[in-house]
């Protein structure tokens, strides 16, 4: 819920900032602050390079997902994001799942969802903002299959610490490489930054990394499934914006491609044998 009413407080604060200079305040906020309040005991070097490495992907996903708000709308954002959950079985055979039947009709109706989302002229009407959002889910899918392996071997204080300072310091290391840094300080970008290190960044990703230490990544990705349905329900209260038959069928052809995945695809994978 935090995270699908927070593409309205982004997409707004993206008018006084640019994406990086918004993630590496931000991320390097939220991070001081878990920091102080939840790291406990010494760090070992396999946790250190994890929670880095996990910081990368989610790097990489809100940096694709906050540049492409710039160009499409909160809810499309939202749905195009929530296919990485579409991802996250194909990703685990990787690790010696087996694909059901079920999780590919999932990912049909995603990937059909996406069509009418991204292309509804043809290709050459593409909205760069939403192909920079799917670009952001993958990298979003990676973390959450990576998270689940992960927080079973490591502390999940350090993990959730170590990944969203990093988030912080990769945007900042970011800005000498030429890409847009800047701030206008306002009020409303005071209370987004706020709203989103303290709440989306600091609360929701220290549930997540403790929630996954006893939940497979498939039940994570259909909770998830929830998010873009916050975000459309938010973005039509606050912002007004009107939710077209086309854009309708899309999302709901991927929110379908979700459900279908992970309910009858079964919620955990089963391995293969041999």
């Amino acid at each position: 819920m935090i995270w699908g009413a927070t593409f309205v407080v982004v997409k707004d604060a993206l008018s006084h900032a640019t994406p990086l200079a918004f993630l590496a305040v931000r991320f390097t906020l939220a991070g001081i602050l878990l920091f102080l309040f939840m790291y406990q005991g010494r760090m070992s070097a396999a946790a250190l390079g994890r929670g880095f490495l996990l910081g990368i992907f989610l790097f990489g996903g809100y940096l694709f997902q906050t540049t492409g708000l710039q160009y499409t709308t909160p809810s499309k954002s939202a749905f195009i994001t929530g296919f990485a959950v579409i991802l996250v079985p194909f990703l685990q055979t990787m690790h010696g799942f087996r694909l059901r039947a079920a999780m590919l009709a999932g990912a049909v109706l995603g990937l059909s969802g996406i069509y009418l989302l991204v292309m509804p002229r043809g290709l050459a009407a593409v909205n760069r903002g939403d192909m920079l959002t799917l670009f952001g889910a993958c990298a979003f899918a990676v973390h959450i299959v990576l998270v689940g392996a992960y927080t079973r071997r490591h502390s999940f204080r350090q993990l959730v610490s170590i990944q969203i300072l990093a988030v912080g310091l990769l945007a900042l290391a970011a800005g000498p490489l030429g890409l847009p840094f800047r701030l206008h300080w306002t009020v409303g970008l005071v209370a987004a930054i706020a709203v989103t290190a303290l709440l989306a960044t600091g609360l929701a990703f220290s549930v997540q990394n403790w929630a996954q230490q006893f939940t497979p990544p498939a039940h994570t990705a259909l909770i998830f499934a929830l998010e873009p349905v916050f975000a459309a329900a938010t973005s039509r209260i606050v912002l007004g914006e009107r939710l077209g038959g086309r854009l309708f069928l899309g999302s709901a052809l991927i929110l379908a491609g979700m459900i279908i995945s992970e309910i009858w695809g079964g919620s955990a994978p089963s391995p293969v044998e041999g």
